[in-house]
């Protein structure tokens, strides 16, 4: 398999992630303009026949490959549809109600990442002989003089991705190209305009592609087989406060929906898979300043090898909180905040910030993990 050899002058030959969206396809634009042999690639991740949920809404839809066809056809482009359906059931969707099954909640989409776009998408590049991928996020690549390649948040903060990128390796991030990293979403819209691009004015998706309603209750029972796991509400001394409709409707910090009535405001903190009791509480047990992760990712060339401050993120668009993070072994890492982080949520990423730098990230564990 030929290895990718990056050009800094921006020349050579990209392979760009079109998902039908207008970022990705406005980076193709931009790399295009930039001198850059561009090459479209729009991955296949359902079967649309036996999931047409999937097809009505969501991102991965039908004509959402049609759009991406539609831009390759107007920048002059090739375009190619990769079948990565049974990857994407396996590495995601899998991992996705197994999580559930362990009373996590799961985030598909950094999973996705780091399965499929920057594992099988990046091999597909190497195969038709492109130096490069780029996608559409709101990141930033550089490199510094000694050759070591960094991951940083984007112009526009509120667009900022890099936190479902925290996994990426020093090789995948050598390869990598952001184009939008320095752009506002408004700069990336005229853009398209201006171009004739066929969806300059498509809204953005903001639900798991393969759970386009939102209802992973539904999802988890007909395609993960879990079955409604109902079980009691308890407070932390062990009171019974009522029934809930199942572990998988339920997630840590989540107050609405629980048709609990108190002296207090209950939320979420915890849910134990084993017995089926959810725990609610008031907002001051909401928080923690301590906790783990697991299958801890960096994007340095060595992991840290001692305790070291950072700022954190537990969710994507969670704020950044002091911490000290500890490595502990076996990619594991201890979080301890310097205040009580709220809503501190099992099966979502922990990742770690100097300043505007993703250090990389974790799991954040679960209570058999």
């Amino acid at each position: 398999m030929r290895r990718m050899t990056k050009d800094v002058q921006g020349r050579g030959r990209v392979l760009v992630a079109m998902s039908g969206g207008v970022d990705s396809s406005v980076a193709a634009l931009l790399l295009q303009r930039a001198g850059y042999d561009c090459v479209g690639v729009t991955m296949r991740l359902f079967d649309y026949e036996g999931a047409p949920q999937a097809s009505k809404a969501g991102c991965c839809r039908l004509s959402d490959v049609e759009d991406a066809q539609c831009v390759a056809y107007k920048l002059g482009i090739p375009h190619h549809v990769i079948d990565l359906s049974e990857e994407f059931r396996e590495e995601v969707i899998g991992r996705f109600v197994a999580a559930y099954g362990r009373g996590c909640t799961p985030n598909p989409c950094i999973e996705c990442n780091r399965r499929l776009k920057f594992g099988s998408l990046m091999d597909h590049a190497r195969d038709l002989g492109c130096d490069f991928l780029a996608t559409g996020h709101y990141a930033q690549v550089s490199r510094d003089g000694s050759g070591v390649f960094h991951l940083g948040r984007p112009h526009d903060l509120s667009k900022d991705q890099s936190y479902a990128l925290y996994a990426l390796s020093q090789d995948q991030l050598s390869h990598l190209l952001l184009p939008l990293g320095g752009l506002p979403k408004t700069e990336t819209r005229a853009l398209a305009e201006q171009a004739g691009l066929v969806n300059a004015r498509k809204h953005d998706s903001q639900d798991i592609c393969f759970v386009p309603d939102g209802d992973y209750a539904a999802f988890l029972e007909r395609e993960g087989g879990l079955g409604r796991r109902e079980g009691r509400f308890v407070l932390s001394d062990g009171t019974v406060l009522g029934r809930h409709r199942g572990i998988e409707r339920y997630t840590i910090g989540q107050r609405k929906g629980l048709g609990i009535p108190w002296t207090e405001p209950l939320y979420v903190i915890a849910i134990d898979p084993k017995s089926l009791d959810i725990t609610l509480g008031g907002a001051s047990e909401l928080g923690t300043s301590r906790f783990e992760g697991v299958d801890a990712r960096w994007t340095a060339p060595q992991a840290p090898s001692g305790a070291f401050p950072a700022t954190a993120r537990v969710s994507y668009h969670g704020s950044l909180h002091e911490v000290e993070a500890i490595p502990c072994g076996n990619s594991r890492i201890r979080i301890e905040a310097k205040a009580p982080i709220a809503a501190v949520t099992p099966g979502q990423a922990v990742v770690l910030y100097d300043g505007d730098e993703v250090l990389g990230g974790a799991t954040i564990a679960d209570r058999d993990a």
